[in-house]
C-alpha cells in the first residue's frame, strides 16, 4: 500500500503547486498562471524584494521562518520534492506503522506563512550569480535579493557490482519511504547495508512492517561514530534478542540475481539470500548547482561563520554546507546554521558556532546516548575512562574524561542520570575519584538525589536535542513573551522533531503557563453532553406509550414492536457497536493506526450517540427483564462513563488549573476510561445470549 499525497500539506498563505505528482516521485511542473508564478522575472512585480531559499529540508524550512521573524520581504522556498514540507525524523514511524502521513507533515507557523510562499515540485537548475537570479527545470528564471543553498545531501551509492539490479533501495526521503512501504509488502527478506544510525533506522521501519530484517556492517561495530566496541556490541545483542540479524566486520562482495536482488556474497564467503536490498552507506553533500555557479566547494559548499559562500549574496546550509572543513549530518546543527544565515541577511550578528555533538534516542527500541569527544575511543592514548556494564540488563555506560574532567559519554539502556550526564559534558565537568568508584560499582555517577528541574539547569545545556535548542534559549522566548507550549515551539523550534521535549517545556513554563485544550475539543464536548443527556433521559422518562388502536400508517410504537423494524435497529445498534469497539483497538494494534487519532476519537464517539439513539428506537425506553435488562445497564453504564470521559477530555486545560481534584493521587480521566473499559467488557456475552434466546425462542 502506497503513501497518497495529502492535499492539506499546505499552510495557510502558502502556494503548494505539484500536489498530484507522478507516483515515481519526478519533478512535475506547475501552472504558469499561478500567484507564485508572478515573481518570475519580466512580472509587474518587483522581483528584487524576495529572498530565495532552495530547498525545503529542515535547514530550508527554517531558513524561511526565521526570514519571515525577521524581515518583511517576501521568501520564496523552492523543493524539487512533489511533497510539502514534513519532519524528516519521522520517516522512520512512518515506516514501521507508528504515525500516519498526517503526522509528518510539517507545516510553516502562521506567521511565517503570511509572507513564504512554498513551491513545491520545482527544481532549480542554474544560478546566474552576477545577474542575482535563478533558473528552474521550466527555463523560468526568479530574481533574489538574496539566496539560501539548503540543497541537503543524496545517498551514497558504493561500486558493488549487481547495485543496478531491482530490489535495491535508499532511505533518505519521502518517496524512498513510499517505495519501501509497497516493497515491505512482497518482501520476505530485507538487508540493509550500514550499521549506523540512519541504516538502523530503516531495518526497524521494515522490521514494524513483519519483514524479517539483517543489518550488515562491515565496521566492528554497529553505529560505530557515536559508540565503542563495547557499546555497539550491546546494543547488537539488544536487537538480535528483538528477532533483526546483524552481520559486523563484513563487506558485502556482490548482490546477485538476475533481473532482480535474489541475496547477496558477503566477503566472509556467506550467502545471503535476500529479496530487498536498503542502502544506508552514508550521503553525498548536493554541490553542484553551487559548483557550476563558481562557488567555492569541498566535501560541500564552503561557508563562513555567518554561513556566506564565496559570493557575498549567496548562503549555504544544512547537509550541502561545509563550515571549517566540516559537513554536519545531523538536524540540530542545520538549523543553527539556518538562524546564522538569515541573521546575518538581515544585519544581525550571530556567527554559528559549532557545538558538541549530542545523540539522544531510541534505535530498534534501544535507548542510546552518546555525547560530546568519543569517536574513536578504543584507539586513543589521550584519554581516560570508566565503564560499567550489566550485560543480563542490556546497559553499558562508559564515562570519557581527560584531566579529571568528563569530555564525552555513552550509554545502551536506560540511565536516570543522562540529563545530568549531558549538562556535565557540556561544561566539561569535574570528576571526583570516589564519584567514579561509584559509577564503574552502581553505574550511576552523580549518586541518589532528587531529580533536579529544567529550571535549575545551566543556560547552555540542551533541553532539546533534537534541534539543538538551549535552556538560555528557551529562558529567552519566554522572557520575549512566550506563554504556552505552542508559543515556545513556534519561536525556538523545540519540541517540533520527535516531541519528547515536550513535558521538560511545560515544567519549564511552571505551573502558571496556560493548558492547552486537546484536538477537536469543541465537538467531543457537544458531543459528550448529547451522550449524557440522552443515557440519563433513558434512565428517568417513561417507557414510550403503545398505541391504543390498530392502524396501517407509521405510528412510533412500530419502532420496538414490529419484527422486521427490531431486526433492523437491532442490527444496526450491532454494526454501531462493533466498530465503535474496532475503533477503540487502534491504540493497542500498530496495523490500526493510520488517520488523525484526534479524528478517530471523535468518530469513536459520533458512532456511540448514533448507537444510542438506536437503541432508543429499539427498546421504546424499555429495560426489560432478567439478561435483557442486564444489557440494556451494561450498555447504558458504558455510554454514561465515555460520556463523562469525553467531557473530561474536553476540558482537561480547565480542570488542570484545580490542584484538589487534578492532582497524581486522582486521576478523573484514567477513572472514567477504566470505567468505560470494564462497562463494555460484559456486552459481547450478553449480545450473543440476546440474539440467541430471540432466534431459538
Amino acid at each position: 500500500m502506497g503513501i497518497a499525497p495529502d492535499a492539506n500539506l499546505a499552510s495557510p498563505g502558502t502556494k503548494t503547486l505539484n500536489e498530484s505528482g507522478p507516483e515515481t516521485g519526478a519533478e512535475a511542473g506547475f501552472d504558469a498562471s499561478s500567484e507564485a508564478g508572478q515573481n518570475a522575472v519580466g512580472s509587474d512585480l518587483d522581483s528584487t524584494l524576495s529572498h530565495v531559499v532552495v530547498g525545503g529540508g529542515p535547514a530550508g524550512m527554517r531558513a524561511a521562518q526565521e526570514l519571515a521573524r525577521l524581515t518583511d520581504k517576501r521568501i520564496l522556498l523552492f523543493s524539487d520534492e512533489k511533497w510539502g514540507p514534513y519532519n524528516r525524523v519521522k520517516l522512520t514511524p512512518l515506516l514501521a506503522r507508528e504515525v500516519n502521513l498526517g503526522q509528518v507533515c510539517q507545516l510553516l507557523d502562521l506567521e511565517s506563512a503570511r509572507r513564504v510562499e512554498r513551491i513545491d515540485g520545482c527544481r532549480i537548475t542554474s544560478i546566474d550569480a552576477a545577474a542575482r537570479t535563478v533558473r528552474d527545470h521550466l527555463g523560468r528564471e526568479w530574481a533574489y535579493d538574496s539566496l539560501i543553498l539548503a540543497t541537503g545531501s543524496h545517498p551514497h551509492r558504493p561500486p558493488i557490482p549487481g547495485i543496478e539490479l531491482s530490489g535495491v533501495f535508499t532511505f533518505r526521503n519521502l518517496n524512498d519511504t513510499q517505495a519501501l512501504v509497497a516493497r515491505a509488502q512482497r518482501s520476505r527478506h530485507s538487508v540493509v547495508i550500514g550499521g549506523g544510525l540512519l541504516g538502523l533506522e530503516a531495518a526497524r521501519g521494515m522490521f514494524g512492517r513483519g519483514v524479517p530484517v539483517t543489518v550488515v556492517e562491515h565496521e566492528s561495530r554497529l553505529m560505530a561514530k557515536q559508540l565503542d566496541d563495547a557499546g555497539g556490541a550491546t546494543l547488537g545483542r539488544e536487537i538480535e534478542a528483538l528477532g533483526i540479524g546483524v552481520r559486523t566486520r563484513v563487506s558485502v562482495r556482490q548482490i546477485v540475481g538476475t533481473l532482480r536482488v535474489e541475496g547477496l556474497f558477503l566477503s566472509n564467503g556467506e550467502e545471503l539470500a535476500c529479496d530487498t536490498v536498503i542502502l544506508c552507506t552514508g550521503v553525498r553533500s548536493n554541490r553542484d548547482l553551487a559548483l557550476d555557479a563558481g562557488l567555492a566547494v569541498g566535501q560541500g559548499i564552503r561557508v563562513d561563520d555567518r554561513m556566506r559562500t564565496s559570493d557575498p549574496h549567496i548562503y549555504a546550509v544544512g547537509e550541502c554546507a561545509e563550515h571549517d572543513s566540516i559537513v554536519e549530518g545531523l538536524v540540530a546543527p542545520g538549523l543553527e546554521q539556518a538562524k546564522a544565515a538569515a541573521a546575518a541577511i538581515t544585519g544581525t550578528e550571530r556567527p554559528y558556532r559549532r557545538a558538541p555533538v549530542t545523540t539522544r534516542l531510541k534505535v530498534v527500541g534501544a535507548p542510546v546516548f552518546s555525547a560530546g569527544d568519543v569517536e574513536q575511543a578504543d584507539q586513543r592514548t589521550d584519554i581516560q575512562s570508566a565503564a560499567y556494564m550489566a550485560e543480563s540488563e542490556g546497559q553499558y555506560r562508559r564515562l570519557i574524561l581527560r584531566n579529571g574532567r568528563i569530555t564525552g559519554a555513552i550509554a545502551v539502556g536506560e540511565w536516570d542520570e543522562i540529563g545530568q550526564i549531558q549538562q556535565l559534558v557540556a561544561r566539561k565537568g569535574r570528576v571526583w575519584p570516589w564519584q567514579l568508584q561509584r559509577f564503574v560499582r552502581t553505574g550511576d555517577l552523580i549518586g541518589a538525589s532528587v531529580p533536579e528541574s529544567v529550571i535549575a539547569w545551566p543556560a547552555a545545556s540542551t533541553v532539546c536535542n533534537c534541534t539543538g535548542v538551549t535552556r538560555g534559549q528557551l529562558g529567552e522566548a519566554i522572557a520575549g513573551g512566550c506563554a504556552s507550549v505552542e508559543a515556545l515551539s513556534r519561536m525556538t523550534s523545540a519540541s517540533t522533531v520527535c516531541g519528547g521535549c515536550r513535558p521538560l517545556l511545560q515544567d519549564l513554563l511552571g505551573a502558571d503557563a496556560p493548558a492547552e485544550p486537546v484536538k477537536r475539543a469543541g465537538p467531543v464536548a457537544l458531543l459528550s453532553l448529547f451522550a449524557l443527556a440522552g443515557a440519563l433521559l433513558f434512565n428517568l422518562l417513561p417507557p414510550l406509550p403503545m398505541a391504543q388502536a390498530f392502524s396501517d400508517g407509521f405510528t412510533l410504537d412500530k419502532l420496538f414492536i414490529d419484527g422486521t423494524l427490531k431486526q433492523v435497529t437491532g442490527y444496526s445498534l450491532l454494526a454501531l457497536s462493533a466498530i465503535a469497539a474496532i475503533l477503540s483497538l487502534r491504540k493497542r494494534w500498530a496495523w490500526l493506526r493510520f488517520g488523525d487519532f484526534a479524528g478517530w476519537r471523535l468518530v469513536h464517539i459520533i458512532l456511540g450517540v448514533l448507537a444510542l439513539a438506536t437503541l432508543i428506537a429499539h427498546t421504546g425506553f424499555r429495560f426489560g427483564e432478567n439478561l435483557n435488562l442486564a444489557l440494556i445497564a451494561s450498555f447504558l453504564s458504558t455510554v454514561l462513563a465515555g460520556a463523562i470521559g469525553g467531557g473530561i477530555i474536553a476540558f482537561e486545560h480547565r480542570l488542570a488549573a484545580l490542584p484538589a481534584v487534578w492532582s497524581r493521587r486522582i486521576d478523573p480521566r484514567g477513572i472514567a476510561l477504566w470505567l468505560h473499559i470494564l462497562a463494555c467488557w460484559p456486552l459481547p456475552l450478553l449480545l450473543i445470549i440476546h440474539i440467541s434466546t430471540v432466534y431459538f425462542y
